[in-house]
């Protein structure tokens, strides 16, 4: 995915000009010291991530003498991280050694040359016969090579507050069936709590994929059609699936079920829903992540004693309860080495030491992660430590995945511009789905299939 010409030359200033904010830009030229670039979250309260890295820097520099960490947060919304990183790694004046990547844009990096295979390193390495296979799937290419170490993966539903649904005269064991169910349990709450917001879906351009994979594709993968079809390898344009999904879109911000407009477009709307409007209990739905809840524990940013007594879970429903019943969607992160990094062996060392299972197993706790080492699935300290970790791991039966292609972070975007439209009321759904049919289009020079 590169970014549109303003946006890059903008942000190739701001790098250039060495203004990133919490860390200075550029190794260091020192064969002894390992950079990693990771995502920062623009609440500084919230540090779960950083925390652990520190912890981690920690052991490498102590069993490593003469070795030194630099840790190069990246303080930015999503989208922004993403395309700042890229740019990073254009150059060995800035390519960090070690990167922590988004799955989805893994194969437009590989695609864009900016990562180093890992496969010398893996085929050395006794702990990669311990991960799932299907988490090795998401660091591989096309050229059979593997450019990337998950440290964990994720499944999505739907949280609920207990003490809300109470008030609005819903069960504390919600089980929604369909879509309409789900639509059901938010008019419930706006009629019976009304200084509550009934429900939360992430939409819109500022949220990136949090809207385009948490919030529609959760959607999209409940009804008979996909994003992508295996058989003709070609993208699906014109889907029923597609334009119900954006009528529900519509039907939440139409009747006002959702966050006022301005706020669920904000670029802080997913730290301000997992920080702020469910543990100040403002929120009564939030179809949200597995990994949520790492907000809520001791190290979170914002520690809630009574989260797991106050908030239930449910599965999303498909549209009309039509087998499954039920859905969800995954993806994850993972460490890649940049290619133009002049420090590869030792990234590759710290890439060992955080996948530790002492340490892999540390992460998913603080991160709320789903394992995707086979020794930390099965370790009692790991699937103790959180509450909702076996609800959210029994959905990997049913999760759906990303197409692990180059030119999904393009399509992801045009699935978000569809969705703004709609919830700002600029297009109808059917305006909004043709739309993002002429962009994928575009996109794909014409290789769609219709339905």
């Amino acid at each position: 995915m590169r970014p549109t010409a303003p946006l890059a030359l903008a942000l190739s200033a701001v790098l250039t000009a060495g203004v990133l904010t919490g860390c200075s830009l550029g190794p260091d030229d020192d064969p002894n010291t390992v950079e990693i670039a990771f995502p920062k979250d623009i609440d500084n309260n919230v540090t779960v991530r950083d925390d652990y890295l520190a912890y981690v820097a920690k052991q490498f520099e102590k069993a490593n003498p003469g070795k030194k960490v630099k840790l190069v947060p990246i303080q930015a919304p999503q989208n922004d991280y993403y395309t700042k990183i890229q740019i990073m790694m254009r150059s060995p004046n800035t390519a960090p050694d070690l990167v922590y990547e988004d799955t989805f844009l893994l194969q437009s990096d590989i695609e864009s040359g900016y990562l180093q295979p890992l496969d010398k390193y893996l085929d050395k390495w006794d702990d990669w016969s311990k991960f799932e296979d299907t988490a090795k799937q998401a660091g591989e290419s096309e050229d059979g090579k593997t450019y990337g170490v998950p440290d964990g993966t994720d499944t999505r539903g739907l949280w609920f507050n207990k003490k809300i649904f109470m008030k609005a005269g819903l069960p504390t064991d919600w089980a929604p069936k369909t879509w309409d169910d789900v639509l059901e349990a938010a008019r419930a709450v706006k009629k019976n709590v009304p200084d509550v917001t009934p429900f939360n879906i992430f939409t819109g351009k500022a949220a990136g994929e949090a809207a385009a994979m948490q919030g529609f594709e959760m959607l999209l993968y409940g009804t008979q059609d996909q994003l992508y079809d295996e058989k003709s390898k070609k993208w699906v344009v014109g889907s029923e699936g597609f334009r119900d999904s954006l009528e529900f879109v519509d039907t939440v911000f139409k009747e006002k079920l959702g966050p006022h407009v301005s706020d669920a477009l904000s670029p802080d709307i997913q730290t301000q829903v997992m920080t702020d409007h469910l543990p100040k209990e403002k929120l009564a739905i939030a179809l949200d992540g597995s990994w949520i809840n790492q907000q809520w524990i001791k190290t979170g940013g914002a520690p809630w004693p009574e989260w797991s007594e106050t908030m239930g879970v449910a599965p999303m429903p498909t549209q009309n309860g039509q087998e499954p019943g039920k859905t969800s969607m995954s993806g994850g992160w993972a460490w890649s080495i940049p290619k133009k990094s002049g420090n590869h062996d030792l990234a590759w060392k710290m890439i060992e030491t955080l996948q530790q299972p002492e340490n892999a197993r540390e992460w998913c706790i603080r991160g709320s992660q789903i394992a995707v080492r086979e020794d930390v699935a099965r370790d009692r300290k790991y699937l103790n430590a959180i509450p909702r970790t076996k609800f959210f791991t029994d959905l990997v039966d049913v999760t759906h995945y990303r197409p692990a292609l180059p030119l999904y972070p393009r399509v992801s975007e045009a699935i978000t511009v569809a969705m703004e439209k709609v919830t700002t009321g600029d297009a109808t759904p059917a305006q909004g789905a043709r739309s993002y049919d002429k962009q994928v289009r575009s996109i794909t020079d014409g290789a769609v299939i219709k339905r």
